[in-house]
């Protein structure tokens, strides 16, 4: 399921095979994907349009171009790709943007999200993100601490909650709940200063390791690599790993490692 650092892998493909290139076709193979366009509409608005920075916040996209701004969301399932002209068409492929020889192909099996238009690169960029929360990798200890302070809510629900930090899903979430000892059920408001700290330090760490990486990655040493085991154990103690759904997700951690401190 791509999350923050899928996203920012996503941002990185995107600079380095389109930025400064001009979109010469776009070729919608499923509408299914478009929310708020027609494929008409898309085609005449970007074709001849350039490819500028690219952004993104939390786990959106933000394909600009010298005119509107495409806004893409992947998911469980949405991808996007570097391909050349030539390269055999994945019968994945939802929208693909021709530059030339070159083509960025959004790739999406399930179509859960998909791409949105944006013809004012400010105003409508921000309304449709108007609900998010500040990325997560921009959050410092004291924003963080003002985020969490006063919210009744498991930490695990919150850390996970868009509107509250924009980026987290359900493996960086486990991952950092691992890291931090701390079990996904506690309630947000009776964290600690010092576990609020070692939260917020973990959630930093965890985020730097799996952009580097383009995924969180399913290393031995890490919770991610050990929870799909058909007997898991924890990569720290070695003991059995827990199973349940918190806040309607499912969550895996140490019973040891993060005592339930309820």
């Amino acid at each position: 399921m791509p999350e923050l650092p899928d996203v920012e892998g996503f941002r990185e493909v995107l600079a380095s095979c389109g930025q400064g290139r001009r979109i010469t076709r776009v070729e919608v193979h499923d509408a299914g994907v478009l929310h708020g366009v027609s494929a008409e509409r898309l085609r005449r608005r970007l074709e001849g349009r350039r490819f500028t920075e690219p952004g993104r916040h939390g786990k959106w996209l933000l394909a600009r171009t010298d005119g509107p701004t495409v806004l893409m969301h992947f998911g469980m399932t949405g991808q996007l790709l570097c391909c050349r002209e030539g390269d055999e068409r994945h019968p994945h492929d939802r929208v693909v943007f021709a530059l030339g020889r070159d083509q960025l192909r959004f790739r999406d099996q399930r179509k859960l999200q998909g791409i949105w238009l944006a013809d004012d690169p400010d105003a409508d960029v921000a309304r449709a993100l108007g609900d998010q929360g500040p990325d997560a990798m921009s959050l410092d200890r004291a924003a963080f601490d003002e985020l969490l302070s006063g919210r009744r809510s498991r930490v695990k629900s919150a850390l996970t909650d868009q509107s509250l930090i924009a980026g987290l899903g359900n493996l960086l979430a486990d991952e950092i709940l691992w890291r931090a000892r701390l079990h996904p059920a506690r309630r947000t408001d009776e964290l600690t200063d010092e576990e609020r700290r070692r939260l917020h330090t973990e959630m930093r760490r965890t985020l730097r390791s799996s952009v580097r990486a383009g995924r969180v990655p399913p290393r031995n040493s890490w919770l991610t690599g050990r929870r799909d085991d058909p007997d898991p154990a924890c990569p720290r103690c070695d003991g059995p790993l827990s199973r349940r759904r918190v806040g309607g997700r499912g969550t895996v951690w140490c019973p040891r490692c993060q005592p339930d401190g309820s």
